[in-house]
């Protein structure tokens, strides 16, 4: 666990003029709710200000209800309570119903809409790896005998398409590698086949075997190092392209492409060994022709 927020949640009601909509109002403490999340750096007008009636709301409210920093929001609970807040930011999270329905105000201002004076109804965690969400929710159930929910239960159909998806993604990429090492065994191949001639000369003349062995191993890493070089270019630009044809009202794209230097080093990486391992077969062949009966019938 690297930060934990208290804060308080309840559903309630934004009213500004005649536009009304359920929203979900979250009462953090500003500092720990955002070393959870980071919404700060989600803004896309204003600050991240809650003191005292100030509430920042997400994006998708803010054109419901056709309002922006500077405005005034009326915010009411099935309790009966009611709050004027003035809005100081408006955030996009990347998430169409948070965008919709959340408006963070302070912790002391929920506490007073949803008569919890002192109190809490949450506690966030964040943890240092995402996928230890599970085991860290059961150990705090253990410790502390309240319930506690990970992302992974909550979200429990996105983890399984998450899954499904790294595992077609795996999958995809081993067909692929088998494809290309087939493709390059079969150019060497008949590479050993059409030069089988010289090999023999070569072979006759007292070029040790290891050497052969060695320049087909080498022409295989090299054809799978140029091969990476002209499938990173190529890539590349596709990936660019493709990230130009959606894009968000924002202007940011829909499906950002993140390209980064230990991709290219992976792929450059792979690439090679698969050319090696591809290549070992014919050079093994090649070092083994006989130079007698492959000049005989060369």
């Amino acid at each position: 666990m690297t930060a934990a927020s208290p804060t308080v949640t309840g559903a309630a009601f934004a009213t500004r003029g005649t536009g009304e909509q359920p929203v979900l109002v979250r009462g953090v403490d500003a500092e720990r709710f955002l070393a959870v999340i980071d919404v700060r750096s989600k803004l896309t007008a204003g600050r991240f200000s809650v003191a005292g009636s100030e509430v920042v709301v997400g994006l998708g409210l803010s054109r419901l209800l056709n309002v922006g920093v500077g405005d005034k929001l009326r915010l009411s609970t099935v309790g009966g309570r009611e709050a004027i807040a003035s809005i100081t930011g408006v955030f996009d999270l990347g998430n169409k119903e948070v965008n919709d329905r959340w408006v963070i105000t302070s912790l002391r201002q929920a506490q007073t809409l949803f008569d919890l004076p002192g109190g809490a109804s949450t506690i966030e965690l964040r943890v240092a790896e995402v996928f230890d969400a599970d085991r860290v929710a059961l150990d705090a159930a253990d410790r502390t005998g309240l319930e506690a929910n990970s992302w992974m239960k909550l979200n429990a159909q996105l983890l399984v398409g998450l899954r499904s998806q790294n595992s077609s993604k795996y999958m995809i990429q081993f067909f692929v590698v088998i494809a290309v090492a087939l493709g390059i065994a079969s150019v060497l191949i008949v590479s050993v086949v059409q030069k089988a001639r010289e090999i023999g000369i070569l072979r006759a003349v007292g070029t040790p075997r290891g050497l052969v062995l060695r320049v087909f191993l080498i022409q295989g890493a090299v054809v799978g190092l140029c091969g990476s070089f002209v499938g990173s270019a190529l890539g590349t630009g596709f990936s660019l392209f493709f990230e130009r044809l959606a894009a968000n009202p924002d202007g940011s794209p829909t499906f950002p492409v993140q390209l980064d230097l230990a991709l290219y080093v992976s792929a450059s990486l792979l690439a090679t060994g698969v050319g090696l391992l591809a290549a070992a077969i014919p050079a093994r062949r090649a070092a083994r022709l006989d130079p007698a009966e492959v000049i005989r019938h060369g």
